[in-house]
């Protein structure tokens, strides 16, 4: 590998991560001005938040996922509201590949946007109904009260400004470091060889697909996207990886040990649900 390919990869994955960085510091700075309406308003609409996080899931950008697992950290939403954000998001490269593509390729992004959001509420419902014995997402009013009085020492423009930098900062850090770090790897495999190894069997591609969306990057979806234009990859295999390719959502989340298993629960139930989406749009379409 050549100092101009590291070189190459370090730009794109800063380019990649000041974009998540000015999404997540711009989302921080609101949150500074609203968070006890917005925790009262998630309380109150517990039953409909799975719809919001679909919702919020369907805003192109690699940022809703990393803001998503910050929101569920934190305690704002709930299990079911993350899972339904994971599995409705995309980024704007995967959007970007399919318009550029011609005849019926271009017409499969509306199909593709709209199954992503069916399935983040639906499952994220489902999500929410087996763990909500555990989850109390209303205790989060009684800590908010705790951190508001905490914020009442310090200047507004702490609050609204220094704090959202701050987190926002050890984002951006957070992310570039995987962001590099995924980019070398892929850089050293090459995209042709995960061509090929998607192409070595075709019934088996839905799992391939979700496991290449796995990739907290988004060279994953472009790749599939590519891949998908030029007839080498199924309708149904595209889905089971945009599915599963929530971006750096996943390693966000993985930063906070304390939850572990309701992490794993988390990563468990996306991966389910792209490859049985998968594989039953595959059935119904043909491979």
């Amino acid at each position: 590998m050549t100092w101009e390919i590291v070189l190459d990869v370090f730009l794109d994955s800063l380019l990649d991560s000041a974009l998540v960085f000015a999404f997540v510091f711009l989302i921080h700075i609101l949150l500074s001005f609203v968070e006890n309406r917005l925790s009262n308003f998630l309380v109150k609409r517990r039953k409909t938040s799975t719809l919001f996080g679909a919702l919020f899931g369907l805003v192109p950008q690699c940022g809703t996922s990393v803001m998503g697992a910050d929101l569920y950290i934190r305690k704002y939403i709930s299990i079911g509201t993350l899972v339904a954000i994971f599995l409705s998001c995309s980024d704007e490269a995967f959007i970007a590949i399919l318009t550029s593509g011609r005849g019926d390729k271009m017409l499969m992004v509306l199909p593709l946007i709209g199954i992503k959001f069916v399935l983040g509420f639906v499952f994220g419902m489902l999500t929410d109904l087996i763990f909500r014995k555990q989850e109390l997402i209303d205790e989060h009013v009684e800590e908010e009260h705790e951190c508001h009085t905490h914020h009442v020492h310090n200047t507004k423009v702490h609050q609204h400004l220094i704090h959202p930098l701050i987190h926002a900062l050890e984002i951006f850090a957070y992310v570039l470091v995987i962001n590099f770090s995924l980019g070398l790897i892929i850089a050293a495999v090459g995209e042709e060889n995960f061509a090929n190894f998607l192409l070595m069997n075709k019934y088996l591609t839905p799992l391939f697909s979700t496991i290449i969306g796995l990739i907290p990057n988004c060279a994953s979806s472009l790749l599939l996207s590519e891949l998908f234009i030029q007839g080498n990859l199924s309708f149904g295999a595209l889905l089971a990886g945009l599915l599963v390719n929530s971006g750096l959502g996943m390693f966000v989340l993985l930063r906070n040990r304390q939850s572990a298993k309701n992490i794993l629960w988390i990563i468990l139930i996306c991966f389910l649900v792209a490859v049985s989406a998968g594989y039953i749009t595959c059935l119904i379409v043909g491979f």
